[in-house]
């Protein structure tokens, strides 16, 4: 349209509007346009204005623990639950309840601009049964996670840097409490057998909400942080107090409610005598109590995630990593460009010439062997699944990362990287099928529905399989990480009832195209596979070799992923992630054609399973390397028996996903290099 209007001024004006002032007026056209555009945010990511007193609900997501990698619901135990409906949680997508999310409200009442010292939550005697409850939570060190304006509630962490300047980031979630503990980590020993395990309650928060104020630019404050102090406090009293008057109260105003330990003009020290649990005392009486203080703050609402993000390990790590993934990234390719182009120029030249072989010697080379090179291979109905499960999740993850690298899954929308992730998956059914049909029909298979049926059914049943079994152990252990039966049967009508018909959609229309024609005949006589030479040596140590390199390539960001999995961190370098995948994919395919050639030159054309696996091996390494994971970084995990098996199961079926992935690059790697070279050279 402005294209438009500045074509009709020039023709207004005869003709004698020049380029450079054409260009200007363009420019004045598209900024008077912008005036008049107006942003838009992300559905479930819009801010929030509050005016000064607005009320603000403070919600709780989860117990969680890195030793136990169980989540409980918040009310599991005994906390203050006045005037909260113990039965209403919030709506949650897919990818929250597949994670194990359960919101509930919570009693913490905030106004905004409103601070407020010692105000007193509730006051609960519990009995010896809920100490020993919250005793063995905070033994195996889990963690509040509540929720205030989409924003999850936080430590926070002062860094000292090299150059002297500090940087704060957050850890998310607050402890339940704390225990006695070695310097290594370890429970203290005790002196005697009858001594009871020293573990402190953290009964008084103090909550700081920071906000962003702006009165040029629109009315109201925007919240944009979140944090926490925790302290363990011995609260006690001097007279006679009407608790259930006292709820939601500040001690001591109006002379009610008066606490030794702290006051509305007096707040918690620091050196208070902390919160003992008596977990042999048959009661034991604990008060809860909060302060609240509001402070402004220059981070601008659409920068407020910035300091959660951070609190993850430098990207200096990620950058050197990728750095030094790429150097070997670019060796590898020129190693292999040098050999290939040489060694194969060479043979194209000896090929096109003829040259005739002196008496007694025999001729060898991959061109011998034209004949057999796309011979159908043993098993092929299972390969063509395992290429099309393999297109369908290649497909899926390189969506999936454009369009987190574009901001579309954002951390404030919670659970939306996994839902995304299950939804691309079953509507990519249709390339996998596709896919699969199409090397289906060049195998000369003709059972194409059944075919197409085990591609929609092999990948996705296996791994439904696996995280059923462990969402029973899960179950088991009444945890909120249980997926509920009604969300499995969605999931289930899912997987039958769109992924397998546009597996079979895409089945049927690529079976129907002309088959993929090779460029060599296939001889009717299979020619006889020479014994192993020292060029090739053994198949399976040749595979096993073949997985290094492409793990080697990116290990180092396997292990942030794994640690954003399972030590609850949030993940948000999309980019760099995109970049480690092309590595990746990079490797897988450049190792193996360096391998497939030197088995072709060694006449064994066998080579259709090889290439599948000799990059599909990386995922053994994935395995091993979580499994070493495990043992060095997730303490108590490995006594934890419900623990490692969840943890197992989960990376068994992320290994799969891995070894299918890897595979199908490896593959279709080497098909289209055995394609090309063989329709280079000439054959009677």
């Amino acid at each position: 349209l402005a294209l438009d209007l500045v074509a009709a001024v020039n023709m207004h004006l005869g003709g004698r509007c020049s380029r450079s002032g054409g260009v200007m007026l363009l420019a004045v056209v598209l900024l008077a346009a912008a005036a008049n555009v107006s942003a838009f945010y992300l559905p479930g990511v819009a801010p929030t204005d509050y005016s000064l007193g607005d009320k603000m609900q403070v919600k709780v997501e989860a117990l969680t623990s890195v030793k136990t990698q169980l989540p409980y619901e918040y009310y599991v135990l005994p906390f203050c639950h006045d005037g909260v409906n113990l039965h209403a949680t919030d709506a949650l997508n897919l990818g929250e309840v597949l994670k194990g999310s359960r919101i509930y409200e919570t009693p913490y009442i905030f106004h905004m601009g409103v601070d407020q010292s010692c105000k007193i939550l509730c006051r609960k005697e519990y009995d010896a049964e809920e100490l020993q409850a919250f005793a063995l939570m905070i033994q195996e060190e889990y963690r509040v996670n509540m929720l205030l304006d989409n924003l999850p509630i936080a430590m926070t962490i002062f860094n000292q840097m090299d150059d002297g300047t500090t940087t704060k980031s957050y850890e998310i979630g607050y402890p339940i409490g704390f225990a006695d503990v070695e310097e290594d980590g370890s429970p203290k020993k005790k002196k005697n057998k009858d001594d009871q395990d020293a573990v402190y309650l953290f009964n008084h928060l103090r909550f700081t909400i920071l906000y962003n104020e702006d009165p040029s630019q629109r009315e109201g404050r925007r919240m944009v942080g979140f944090e926490v102090e925790p302290f363990s406090v011995k609260h006690s009293y001097q007279n006679m107090v009407d608790w259930e008057n006292c709820v939601d109260k500040v001690a001591g105003e109006d002379g009610e409610c008066a606490l030794s330990s702290c006051a509305f003009d007096r707040p918690i020290n620091v050196n208070s005598p902390p919160l003992l649990l008596d977990t042999k005392a048959k009661t034991q009486e604990v008060i809860w109590s909060y302060d609240i203080v509001f402070k402004p703050s220059p981070v601008r609402w659409s920068t407020r995630w910035d300091a959660y993000l951070s609190s993850s390990d430098d990207a200096q790590i990620h950058w050197f990593s990728i750095l030094n993934s790429f150097m070997v990234v670019i060796f590898l390719s020129g190693l292999v460009g040098l050999i290939m182009v040489h060694t194969l120029r060479k043979d194209f030249q000896r090929y096109e010439r003829g040259e005739t072989l002196e008496e007694g010697q025999e001729e060898t080379g991959w061109k011998l062997v034209h004949g057999d090179v796309f011979r159908t291979p043993p098993r092929a109905a299972w390969l063509a699944v395992l290429i099309g499960t393999g297109t369908q999740l290649c497909v899926s993850c390189a969506i999936l990362l454009v369009f987190a690298c574009l901001g579309f899954l954002s951390p404030a929308n919670r659970g939306a990287l996994m839902q995304a992730t299950l939804f691309l998956f079953v509507f990519m059914g249709m390339f996998g099928g596709y896919t699969a049909a199409r090397f289906f029909r060049m195998f000369k298979g003709t059972a194409w529905r059944a075919n197409a049926l085990w591609t929609a059914m092999l990948f996705p049943g296996t791994c439904f399989g696996v995280f059923f079994v462990v969402n029973l152990l899960i179950w088991g252990q009444k945890s909120s990480g249980a997926v509920p039966f009604t969300t499995l049967l969605a999931m289930l009508l899912m997987w039958l009832c769109i992924s397998v018909p546009l597996v079979l959609v895409g089945a049927f229309f690529g079976y129907r195209m002309q088959p993929i024609e090779h460029p060599v005949r296939v001889n009717q006589i299979p020619r006889q596979v020479p014994e192993e030479s020292p060029l090739v040596g053994n198949a399976i140590r040749n595979i096993l070799v073949g997985g290094i390199l492409p793990f080697g390539a990116v290990f180092v960001e396997v292990f942030y992923v794994l640690s954003s999995i399972w030590q609850h961190q949030i993940y948000y370098l999309f980019g760099i992630l995109f970049l480690v995948l092309v590595i990746l994919l990079l490797t897988c395919s450049e190792v193996t054609i360096v391998m497939c050639y030197f088995q072709l030159c060694s006449e064994d054309y066998h080579w259709w399973w090889r290439a599948y696996f000799t990059a599909g091996t990386s995922a053994v390494y994935f395995f091993l390397y979580a499994g070493y994971y495990v043992m060095t970084r997730m303490n108590g995990m490995e006594t934890a028996w419900v623990s490692g098996c969840i943890f197992f199961g989960y990376i068994a079926g992320l290994s799969y996903a891995f070894f299918v992935l890897t595979g199908f690059t490896g593959f279709i790697s080497c098909f289209f290099f055995v394609r090309c070279i063989y329709a280079s050279i000439k054959v009677d």
